[in-house]
Formats: C-alpha cells, structure tokens, sequence
C-alpha cells in the first residue's frame, strides 16, 4: 500500500484527529491544536492505513525488534493495526497493575533479553514515553526505538535520544500543517500561529 501523507493529515483533520482551539494538554500547556488520535477506533479504514504507513516506517528504517510495545490508551489499538501489517507479535504495559489474577505488569508473552519496538499516538516532551519504559526496562527488555504516528516537535525526540532512544514518526506536526494549509483546510494564518506557540513553548 502506498501512504500519501498528505492525504492522510486531511482525512485526519476530517474525521476530527486534528481540532484548532485551545486545548490543556497532559503536560499541562495550553495548545492551540489538538490531536485526538483514540477517534482512529471508530474509522477502521484510517486505521488501518494509519498501520500501514507506520509499518511502512519500520520497513524503510528496517528496525530490528522481537515485539511490538503497544502504549494504551490511543496506542494500543495503533500497535494492534501495525502488528497485522508487519505479522509480528505485540505485548503492552498496563497503566495500573492488575490485583487480580497475575497481577502483571506486562500483557502478553515476552521473554527477558528480547528488544521491544514501542509503538504510541504521537509524541510531545517525551515524558509519557520515558514512564512508559520502565516496565519494560524492569522486565529485562530492550529499547531502542519508538514509533509514533505523530511528532509534535515540541524536544520528545532530543529527549527520547538523550536516553539512547531513537524516535520515528511517520509526519511531524509541520507536514500536517503545511498539508491542511495545501489543500485548503487551515488558513495560512493559523499554520503560523501554530508554529510560533510549538517553537515557544519548548
């Protein structure tokens, strides 16, 4: 399957992933855009062209892993679309540890030494990833790299790097931009106002 990305940030916008207003994020900041990429569970299609494009990325970077780490929420079902593009196995860290049954940490089958490919939404500062890694990390897994649909440019990248991690998106947040701008969704005007607060508020 071959990913227009520019195509693909329209039918984002259009199916509301992409949302212009003002947003408090889970950092705390004010955001004058949005991206809500759970919505991708109710668009089968989008998903799985979201899944291809992203296992497109592994192909063409040929990153070298045992499984999928797939981070819940609004990466799970993301992970589960690129596990069944690239017929690969998948786990996910819990967000709580269960106090039932066996009480793990880690769904799925794994064994200690094996690396992991983590696979989220998209990426801001980078603190989501850098939690999310410890149970991995605890259970004996490997990280080298991260995959994301979405790079908000706002320092995840140099933070995942800072920690031998490399981050691999499929479009930063300027390609969505200058493709909602191309095809005449979003005023240039906007475009820039969004610019201006990503590079501000780094």
């Amino acid at each position: 399957m071959s990913i227009n990305i520019d195509e693909l940030a329209a039918t984002l916008f259009d199916i509301g992933c992409v949302k212009f207003g003002s947003f408090k994020l889970k950092s705390g900041l004010m955001s004058p855009i949005y991206l809500d990429l759970r919505l991708l569970v109710t668009h089968p299609r989008v998903l799985r062209t979201v899944g291809a494009a992203m296992a497109a990325l592994v192909r063409v970077h040929d990153l070298q892993f045992d499984r999928l780490a797939a981070l819940p929420y609004a990466g799970l079902p993301i992970g589960v679309a690129v596990s069944l593009e690239l017929e690969r196995p998948l786990i996910y860290p819990r967000k709580e540890a269960k106090d039932y049954g066996t009480a793990k940490l880690i769904e799925g089958a794994y064994a200690a030494g094996e690396t992991v490919l983590m696979v989220d939404d998209l990426i801001t500062r980078g603190t989501a990833k850098i939690e999310a890694l410890k149970p991995l990390l605890d259970e004996g897994l490997v990280v080298r790299d991260i995959l994301v649909l979405i790079d908000r440019e706002q320092g995840g990248a140099e933070e995942l790097a800072a920690r031998g991690v490399a981050l691999h998106a499929v479009m930063t947040l300027t390609q969505v931009l200058d493709a909602l701008v191309a095809s005449g969704r979003l005023p240039a005007a906007k475009r820039e106002e969004v610019r201006s607060w990503v590079v501000n508020s780094r």
